[in-house]
């Protein structure tokens, strides 16, 4: 299969999937949240699945990680790997702000392939493909995202997420670090649509001390597209378990890479 057999099948079953969670926005039904500040809706459980079974039909061969469901069990060992966020954004998404999307990310080899988000609230589709640029699908229209210009700290706004398996100690100081230096932070409720916001050239940094690969997989890609710079997420174990993210432009990598003490590689 070529490389587009794979971006225009993600393409359409993003969108698709991302209209599927629109369909109960703001009224979903939460079941028993997974942990703190970790909730989970039907909704999330639905989407996962139907994105799981159009991948198994079309690629069979290929591997799936998923939030909801986990990993099956060729994950280690195929050549592909699709990674699923069927909601990111799932608090939001609960009570009804405009700021969560589907994710999908494809793995060749290890390396980031190709990967979709859609951000049904704004009917925007965000798509890349290894080698071929970051874009962005909006209102009938198509544009190639770039990362921001701005060159200077006291000029960046930069988003920070947070995760419980961190201690807050280490976010307190990460966010001291990222606003002494100059910075705007912010923090909106959804990694994947940070990252496109750093690769649509909104914001000039996304970081956060410990991530999970399906909400970031796909908008990786997108930086790295958009002429942005990544840190070396997928190494180690990355994949399974998590690591630390930064993504930013290239003028401010050096910087953001020291306040935020994640080297690139």
């Amino acid at each position: 299969m070529s490389t587009n057999d794979r971006l225009d099948f993600c393409r359409r079953l993003a969108a698709d999937a991302g209209r599927l969670a629109h369909s109960t926005f703001g009224r979903a039904a939460v079941l028993p949240a997974k942990g703190r500040h970790d909730e989970v809706t039907a909704m999330d459980r639905e989407v996962e699945r139907v994105v799981r079974e159009r991948i198994a039909r079309a690629f069979p061969q290929d591997a799936v990680l998923g939030e909801e469901d986990g990993a099956s069990a060729d994950v280690g060992s195929a050549e592909f790997v699709w990674i699923i966020d069927p909601i990111d954004g799932t608090a939001n998404y609960a009570r009804g702000i405009a700021h969560y999307c589907v994710s999908i990310g494809v793995l060749h080899r290890g390396t980031p392939f190709v990967g979709a988000l859609h951000d049904p609230s704004h009917e925007r589709l965000y798509w890349a493909a290894r080698g071929a640029g970051a874009w962005l699908d909006e209102n009938g229209a198509t544009r190639r995202l770039a990362v921001s210009p701005i060159a200077t700290l006291d000029g960046a706004t930069v988003e920070c997420g947070w995760s419980l398996r961190v201690p807050q100690a280490d976010y307190l100081a990460l966010f001291a670090r990222m606003l002494s230096a100059g910075c705007a932070v912010r923090r909106a409720g959804s990694g994947a649509l940070g990252l496109a916001d750093v690769a649509a050239g909104r914001t000039e940094g996304y970081a956060e001390l410990h991530i999970n690969s399906w909400d970031c997989a796909a908008g990786l890609l997108l930086v790295a597209e958009a002429g942005g710079r990544i840190n070396d997420f997928f190494a180690g174990d990355g994949l399974l378990a998590g690591n630390p993210i930064l993504a930013t432009n290239a003028t401010l990598a050096d910087s953001l890479a020291t306040l935020a003490g994640i080297p690139f590689r």
